[in-house]
């Protein structure tokens, strides 16, 4: 399967508009199952030759192209081969530059995104690229910029880390969602407070955050992440509860834990 990836990746670089190709996910990092999904970065500039991509792809394929599956995933395909998934996610590389040079500088984005039920993190881009391996690159370009981005930026992770104060805002929204007993509200608040720990977690440690998905199991292992920090989570998040007072009880542990998370990185970083 991995010699038929590597073909594949060659002929993708091929198509006009295409840089490079880089594979991504649990099958670059190493932590991939048997069945896991194959998931090619596909690199582009300018104008894509979207017909030359849909005949590679097959017939039954529905290539969709830049823009065609929201702002920030951009667009690409899932396809079978030999009973595997193997997913194809367009990358516009001029964009992927600008985001890495804001984070250098400590900026970010956090956009709307299918699929991203925390907001995409424009950090993402870049850590794909560091986080992956680089299969076809006839210019070299991604091959530096995968080099470039190896450091983890110092501003980026001093903006992220600041950024934990969000959490504590959250939790006090909630609580005022549980006087009303208002589940979804305080259900919502309380997700977005434990991704933006997550967050500032996989920071602190230097560590590129790419998606929600197995982002708990991992920063619960991290050096920031208070004792119990997953364990508490998983209880907050898996019944919050229905009255007021059981939904109230559920806030007093968030803020806990958000307090003793805030407290462990500035202590970090201080």
């Amino acid at each position: 399967m991995r010699a038929i990836i590597e073909d594949m990746a060659g002929r993708l670089a091929e198509v006009p508009g295409v840089v490079g190709v880089i594979l991504g996910g649990s099958r670059a990092r190493g932590e991939h199952r048997p069945g896991s999904d194959w998931d090619l970065g596909v690199y582009y500039r300018g104008d894509l030759d979207l017909a030359a991509l849909r005949a590679l792809a097959g017939p039954g394929v529905e290539v969709a192209g830049p823009g065609g599956w929201g702002p920030w995933v951009n667009g690409g395909a899932w396809l079978r081969v030999d009973g595997v998934a193997v997913d194809w996610i367009l990358r516009d590389l001029d964009r992927v530059e600008r985001v890495w040079a804001d984070c250098r500088e400590g900026r970010y984005e956090v956009g709307v995104q299918a699929g991203h039920p925390l907001g995409f993190w424009s950090p993402c881009y870049a850590g794909e690229v560091a986080l992956g391996r680089v299969l076809a690159d006839p210019s070299g370009e991604l091959t530096d910029l995968r080099r470039r981005t190896a450091v983890y930026p110092e501003p980026l992770r001093e903006a992220l880390t600041a950024a934990a104060w969000e959490a504590e805002f959250l939790v006090g929204a909630a609580a005022k969602g549980a006087a009303g007993a208002d589940t979804l509200y305080v259900s919502l608040c309380l997700s977005r407070a434990v991704g933006v720990l997550v967050q500032a977690v996989f920071a602190e440690d230097r560590r590129w955050c790419l998606n929600e998905k197995g982002a708990l199991a991992v920063a619960e292992t991290l050096p920031a992440a208070p004792a119990g920090f997953g364990p508490r989570v998983r209880r907050l998040l898996g019944a919050p509860g229905e009255t007021s007072e059981s939904l109230a009880a559920t806030v007093a542990g968030a803020r806990a834990l958000v307090g003793e998370t805030v407290a462990a990185l500035r202590n970090r970083t201080g």
